[in-house]
């Protein structure tokens, strides 16, 4: 597994604290619940809490551009992090959601100008998935968040 991906946040200024917003997808809940973990570890860890209200259940991968383009649409939220799992299965269902999920997630971020974070595994096999959502510094969640935050601090800066 590459080591080369950031391991800490840049000194940016996170004042005030943003209020974030997570999507976890209901498919594959062993692999997005560590995802959804390490994200609230990582974000914890630099002085950001999330309200559970403000985590919000996808039934999968697919539904998720259209809720977090939503959720940015909302004015109450400057950063959305979504946090999925998609594995191959026998059939070409897997390049399908992938694909849209990925765009979609691009898209809703660009039309709302808000970071929304691309936290959804593409994978070959559950033991892929299982070894980035683990509990440790490769979680893909904690990396999502990382880069959700990193987003908007700089956008904080560009707008000033």
């Amino acid at each position: 597994m590459s080591t080369r991906n950031p391991v800490s946040l840049p000194d940016l200024t996170l004042t005030p604290m943003p209020r974030l917003a997570l999507i976890v997808s209901r498919f594959n809940e062993d692999v997005t619940g560590g995802l959804r973990d390490g994200a609230l570890a990582w974000l914890g860890e630099h002085g950001i809490t999330v309200a559970e209200s403000d985590i919000f259940a996808a039934p999968g991968a697919f539904e998720m551009p259209l809720l977090a383009q939503t959720l940015a649409k909302s004015s109450k939220f400057e950063g959305v992090i979504c946090l999925g799992c998609v594995i191959k299965g026998d059939t070409a269902h897997f390049e399908f959601i992938s694909l849209g999920t990925t765009v979609g997630l691009m898209q809703a971020s660009l039309a709302t100008e808000t970071p929304i974070a691309f936290g959804v595994l593409t994978t070959y096999t559950d033991e892929q998935a299982n070894v980035r959502s683990r509990d440790d510094v490769h979680n893909k969640g904690r990396e999502a968040a990382a880069a959700c935050v990193e987003s908007l601090a700089l956008l904080r800066q560009i707008r000033v």
